[in-house]
């Protein structure tokens, strides 16, 4: 870390995209005379290529390569940080608004704290996400709160940060430092910042940022289902709960209808009011329950899921095939 009256070390932003979007351009603007962003395609075919010599001062586009065996997210991610020139990281996604000062603030939190991650509030864009909102803010956003769970979306930490895990797999246990391990097992495996949280001790800032999810019913379920399969591998006692809880409030909700609704929606409220989510769909608190028991269910029964175009079939934590979708 850096005393309060110097200036930040120069910082590496990580942002995947294969799109040039508003976010590549809120982020730019925000660059110090010392900082890069590193916008993260796959391959030359990506729109966001073409603009490879005509990005703004600072900005570098990064070819990743197709995934072999992990998601493109984490291929991405991991081909971003071998090409990042600088020690201090930042994570970030193209699919929310980064206000001005958002690169300045998350660089003064880790002054005061070390890694720090921001925290997400799910916005649905179709009718299936906007039912599961109050899961969303209760499984994800108080979650990432309480548990100090780091989101890829706005997370901030420097090289020397990482820790190596009791869990790794086979090639991250022979790496030669912490980092190479954590490069490792991203290339083996599907969520990004669920592995980061095994390398990483975060601390969650009490700032929200807004987040569009879904835009279609089938988008949704497979978002579902990817979800689930983190928390499963990533966190299996914390899966575990979770199905044990979606039932016994299914239950309360069914045989107890209207002590079941008024609990679950005031439970959804309170947590709506903590996080200053302005929406009203905290009322749906009661159908997401009842009908949470059978998406879950249907996460465990599919055997693959798509994400951004690309059909995953995820066995275990290190064991990941890409097919065609």
């Amino acid at each position: 870390m850096t005393s309060p009256d110097q200036d930040p070390p120069p910082t590496s932003v990580l942002l995947p995209t294969v799109r040039w979007t508003d976010a590549c351009e809120e982020v730019s603007a925000q660059l110090g005379a010392r900082d890069e962003l590193l916008v993260i395609c796959d391959t030359g075919d990506d729109p966001v290529a073409d603009r490879r010599g005509a990005t703004p001062d600072g900005v570098r586009i990064v070819l990743a390569g197709e995934p072999e065996g992990c998601s493109g997210k984490a291929n991405a991610i991991a081909a971003g940080m071998e090409a990042a020139a600088h020690d201090r990281l930042v994570w970030t996604d193209d699919d929310f608004a980064h206000p001005n000062g958002w690169l300045a603030t998350l660089n003064a939190d880790y002054e005061r704290r070390g890694p720090t991650t921001e925290i997400p509030v799910f916005v649905g864009r179709d009718p299936l996400a906007r039912l599961f909102e109050p899961a969303y803010a209760i499984g994800g956003t108080a979650a990432v709160s309480a548990g100090d769970i780091a989101w890829g979306g706005a997370v901030v930490f420097e090289r020397d940060d990482f820790d190596r895990p009791e869990s790794v797999s086979a090639a991250a246990a022979n790496a030669a430092d912490p980092e190479a391990a954590f490069l490792a097992d991203l290339r083996r495996t599907v969520s990004d910042d669920g592995t980061l949280s095994e390398y990483l001790d975060v601390t969650a800032a009490n700032r929200t940022r807004v987040v569009p999810a879904g835009g279609s019913i089938r988008g949704s379920v497979e978002r579902f289902v990817r979800f689930f399969r983190i928390v499963r591998f990533h966190a299996p006692r914390a899966a575990a709960f979770n199905l044990a809880l979606s039932a016994a409030f299914a239950a309360l909700c069914l045989f107890a209808p209207v002590f079941g609704v008024v609990l679950v929606t005031a439970i959804s409220a309170a947590v709506y009011a903590r996080f200053g989510i302005r929406r009203a769909t905290f009322l749906l608190a009661g159908p997401s329950v009842l009908l949470s028991p059978l998406f879950l269910a249907y996460a465990l029964a599919r055997r693959t899921f798509v994400w951004g175009g690309r059909r995953y079939r995820w066995r275990s934590l290190f064991d990941v095939e890409v097919l065609p979708v």
